[in-house]
């Protein structure tokens, strides 16, 4: 007797239920890769933070001279920030392990005897080591695809995150005479093609550029899950191309960016100290003692002389050199403080 392919092989099958659960698997085993790197990356972070926790600079809002921080601290808020990637992504990757095996066409599941369903996602969970299950509703599961909508997401969130850090670090790179150059990022390509002696963040930017292409690829996801129509989305191949293809760029790019930047950032203490000392935002310290109004009246005058906040402070005598050191101390300004008014 001969074996036909839709009577025997693809018995009680469909593509409708064959394919998006075999697309499931294929995600769920590529995020493991993923999810690795980013543990390395977080664990680069929180090290870097611990090496640069005594290093004092200036923070920034709106690209303007704020109050000193650590830079250990800066690297304590990428690393947090990654944790929450790793946790959003876990999650949004369990909502993945519901498969519609067995629901056929359009999810009620004819031709396909409950046992068969059973059996086929007890093996599936055999053969791929993954915690799929079943679904209550396989009409639901055959129609929707919010959940890979939600995935999708979680890599765009990621994809945010790294570019903010990559941000940061080029701008904290910038220079190395004329810009911040408050780090060094490591050389991956020293010398520019027409410039002798650049060297370009280009780690940085290769993370910038992947997460552009995942944040397009998001946006092709949220298009095709509202494309969906009736009983079946069947946009469901363009989403999983762009899923699998922002894995995999992911992947890559935590891999080098951790590699080949984070690793090797070493900080320019001596150049971060300069610019706490001579900026005039260690003077919020002092409003708790002379007021926002007097504040803003020795800031004024801070930035029309070249002189220190300590230098023009001690000139006016309102202060003891010792409660001047104590008030303006740096590292203090990083920290919460229980004595803030006299």
């Amino acid at each position: 007797k001969l074996i036909s392919p839709n009577s025997h092989v693809n018995m009680s099958q469909s593509t409708n239920d064959a394919f998006p659960t075999a697309v499931r698997i294929a995600v769920l085993k590529l995020v493991k890769n993923l999810l690795a790197e980013l543990e390395q990356l977080h664990q680069a972070l929180i090290t870097k933070s611990e090496e640069f926790d005594d290093v004092i600079k200036m923070g920034r809002t709106h690209l303007q001279d704020a109050v000193p921080i650590r830079l250990g601290q800066e690297f304590g808020a990428y690393a947090r920030a990654i944790s929450r990637d790793i946790h959003r992504i876990e999650t949004a990757s369990e909502a993945l392990n519901e498969v519609n095996m067995g629901a056929t066409a359009v999810g009620t599941g004819l031709n396909a005897k409950v046992e068969y369903i059973e059996y086929t996602i007890e093996n599936l969970r055999k053969i791929s080591g993954l915690p799929i299950h079943g679904t209550d509703n396989m009409v639901d599961a055959t129609q929707n695809t919010d959940t890979l909508a939600a995935f999708s997401g979680s890599l765009k969130m990621l994809a945010l995150n790294l570019s903010k850090i990559a941000n940061d670090l080029r701008l904290m790179a910038s220079g190395p005479r004329t810009g911040l150059s408050e780090i060094n990022l490591p050389p991956v390509q020293p010398g520019s093609s027409i410039m002798p002696g650049k060297v370009n963040p280009v780690m940085a930017e290769v993370v910038n550029q992947v997460a552009f292409q995942v944040i397009g690829n998001d946006h092709t996801v949220a298009l095709a899950v509202k494309a969906g129509q009736f009983e079946l989305n069947v946009m469901e191949p363009v989403m999983v191309f762009n899923i699998i293809q922002s894995l995999e760029i992911l992947t890559n790019v935590v891999r080098v960016f951790r590699e080949k930047c984070i690793i090797g950032i070493t900080a320019n203490r001596d150049r971060c100290k300069d610019m706490v000392d001579r900026s005039v935002g260690i003077i919020t310290a002092l409003v708790p003692y002379i007021g926002y109004e007097g504040a803003t009246k020795l800031a004024k005058e801070v930035m029309g002389s070249d002189k220190t906040v300590p230098e023009i402070i001690s000139e006016k005598g309102t202060f003891t050199p010792e409660e001047i050191e104590k008030i303006l101390c740096p590292k203090a300004m990083t920290e919460p403080s229980s004595d803030v008014t006299k």
